[in-house]
């Protein structure tokens, strides 16, 4: 088998194609929530909560030339996003519909129970 040939079959098998949209989905839906967390919940809620607390700078502090506000920053960054992320996936959810649970046999298998009986009655003669 050629080199272009087993190349060609790796690159177009499905689970490969599949992933390549996943990444591509995901860095998409990535800036999505950067930005919502960025542009709306950073200046909504954490810019206030930041000046009430005094710390309207936070990435510039630091203690003995180790810069622990950018360090911060991230964490309260990190916080926000997996928030955000959160709430998203909760509404999502919701959204999806969950099947009920089966209550009963369904036809198939009742056919299949009248059958069995059929067939021990059958053979207890």
């Amino acid at each position: 088998m050629g080199f272009l040939k087993e190349f060609k079959e790796f690159t177009f098998k499905g689970n490969v194609l599949d992933l390549a949209v996943g990444v591509i989905i995901g860095a998409a839906f990535g800036k999505i929530v950067s930005s919502l967390v960025e542009d709306v919940i950073t200046p909504i809620l954490l810019n206030p909560a930041l000046k009430a607390a005094g710390a309207e700078n936070i990435s510039k502090l630091s203690w003995n030339g180790i810069a622990y506000g950018n360090f911060l920053s991230a964490i309260i960054s990190f916080l926000c996003i997996a928030m955000v992320l959160f709430w998203i996936i909760k509404a999502a959810n919701k959204l999806i519909k969950k099947e009920a649970p089966a209550t009963g046999p369904t036809e198939d298998q009742k056919l299949l129970m009248e059958i069995r009986d059929l067939l021990r009655s059958r053979t207890n003669i």
